[in-house]
């Protein structure tokens, strides 16, 4: 790995993690805590905007991997979160909230694919109609 894409991603995690936090935070003041909404909000953002991302450098391909390498693997990297979606769902189950938990990874898998596809074909779509 060279210095601009440790810097690409670097730079981009530190705007995704922020974007995150804001995001996680606004579902805390408005959303209810009966689901995990900072994490479904921020995965099914992210995926959708990966969607748009792909479709965008698919019919773009002269952009430069360091953009690329900003957007996807850092800004969207640190913006959605597995892990998070993980562990919450471990917690929900292990406090028997049996209809949540799998509610919350309904709608995080189920969800998340959707908009990607969602996201990239709604681009390619427009494209064509421009």
């Amino acid at each position: 790995m060279n210095l601009p894409t440790i810097i690409a991603v670097a730079s981009g995690g530190a705007l995704g993690a922020l974007g995150r936090v804001f995001l996680f935070s606004l579902s805390a003041k408005y959303c209810n805590d009966y689901l995990p909404w900072g994490t479904v909000l921020v995965n099914l953002i992210g995926s959708f905007i990966i969607g748009i991302a792909f479709a965008y450098f698919h019919n773009n391909p002269h952009i430069h991997t360091i953009v690329k390498t900003f957007i996807i693997s850092g800004f969207l990297g640190a913006l959605t979160t597995y892990s998070t979606f993980a562990i919450e769902s471990f917690f929900l189950l292990e406090g028997g909230k049996i209809v949540e938990a799998f509610l919350s990874m309904l709608i995080n898998l189920i969800g998340t694919i959707a908009l990607a596809a969602i996201g990239y074909l709604g681009y390619m779509y427009l494209m064509k109609q421009i």
